[in-house]
């Protein structure tokens, strides 16, 4: 088995782990820092929309057009008085984009460009599109987003508990946010491609985070009746047992992302995967992320203020005070139970694979049995 096979099945079996849930307070400073910066860069810079919200003109130039594309650009600038963004294809055409133009002026600029292009006006092509059709475009964009976050909270509150929904709802609001606020800052024009792969990578989110939740589920039925473990102790065992797996289907997914980020868009100068590829990339590397070390926590914090679970942390502390006193490592405490079962009986949440203990194979060693 490989060394990574081997940590996870480690992880997995609880044989290991690192204490997510009581570092939270680190995890969620350092959240709110990427906010905060992603906010203020969308206040300072804000999002350089595509035509396809603004409205405007894209004309695409002939094959093996002599001019530049610094120079294609100034004269698009010169001819419409706005800003444009000038692609320079694999077939030697460009492709000059003028946004917040009225449509009625674009034969105008067609005609202007041919002549600084020195090519004839009808081998340019003109597309147009309408400010009211761009409008129309963005509130489609913003309302099925409003529907997706609305079915997902409905979901998990039916197919979970209330917490988990809010967790994960402010996990997805997080993803979302660092994506936006990274787009700000880098300058990349936001496309129809874009919101594509926003809703994308929130299902990717929402996957890893649902994984997670399952395992917590599971692992904490009955968990009132024993005095072993808290809650957070259990969410943080549920997070160590799905990591790898979480990890593997994040790189797995990043790595053709990255290829058409950094290769096709910058290598290549592909520009236009850039509007969904960057969206998918820094959005699956936040949704791992928050599925990790947002979501999973703040549940552990919303059901710890429940008077139940209160109590349960009460009576755990205590008793693991008690062991302390008398000397008792936590290792010699494997044979203990929930209250008012017989002492060989382990319940759900108790050991690496849920292994029930043998008095008679010694204490803390797990009797081989596997359920």
């Amino acid at each position: 088995m490989s060394k990574l096979g081997n940590l996870g099945a480690r992880l997995h079996r609880g044989e290991i782990g690192y204490d997510f849930v009581k570092n939270r307070k680190i995890w969620y400073g350092l959240s709110i820092l990427i906010t905060i910066t992603a906010i203020v860069g969308l206040a300072v810079r804000g999002l350089n929309m595509g035509i396809e919200f603004q409205g405007g003109a894209v004309f695409n130039t002939p094959k093996n057009t002599s001019a530049s594309v610094s120079q294609a650009e100034r004269y698009a600038e010169e001819a419409s008085g706005h800003d444009a963004i000038v692609q320079k294809l694999g077939d030697g055409s460009m492709r000059i984009q003028v946004a917040g133009i009225d449509t009625s002026a674009a034969n105008k600029i067609k005609n202007t460009l041919a002549d600084d292009l020195k090519i004839d006006s009808e081998q340019i092509n003109a597309e147009l599109v309408g400010p009211s059709w761009g409008e129309q475009i963005a509130n489609k964009a913003w309302q099925g987003l409003g529907i997706f976050l609305i079915l997902v909270v409905i979901y998990l509150a039916i197919a979970f508990e209330w917490r988990m929904a809010l967790a994960a709802f402010v996990a997805l609001i997080h993803d979302i946010t660092i994506t936006v606020g990274i787009y700000a800052l880098v300058g990349f024009e936001v496309t129809p491609g874009t919101v594509i792969g926003l809703l994308t990578i929130l299902g990717y989110s929402l996957y890893d985070t649902v994984v997670v939740f399952d395992s917590l589920k599971e692992q904490t039925k009955d968990l009132t009746k024993q005095t072993r473990w808290t809650y957070s102790d259990v969410a943080n065992r549920s997070i160590n047992s799905t990591l790898v797996r979480s990890i593997n289907t994040t790189v797995v997914a990043l790595l053709p992302v990255a290829g058409l980020l950094f290769i096709g868009g910058g290598v290549l100068g592909a520009g236009m995967l850039n509007d969904i590829s960057l969206s998918l990339f820094v959005g699956l590397a936040a949704g791992a992320y928050s599925s990790i070390f947002i979501a999973t926590p703040l549940v552990a914090d919303l059901k710890e203020r429940e008077p139940q679970m209160k109590a349960l942390k009460k009576r755990v502390l205590a008793k693991r005070a008690q062991s302390a006193a008398k000397g008792e490592t936590e290792a010699h405490g494997d044979d203990e139970s929930y209250d008012g079962e017989p002492e060989d009986t382990a319940p759900a949440v108790v050991g690496p694979r849920n292994q029930p203990a043998s008095r008679g194979r010694g204490r803390g060693r797990p009797s081989g049995k596997r359920r």
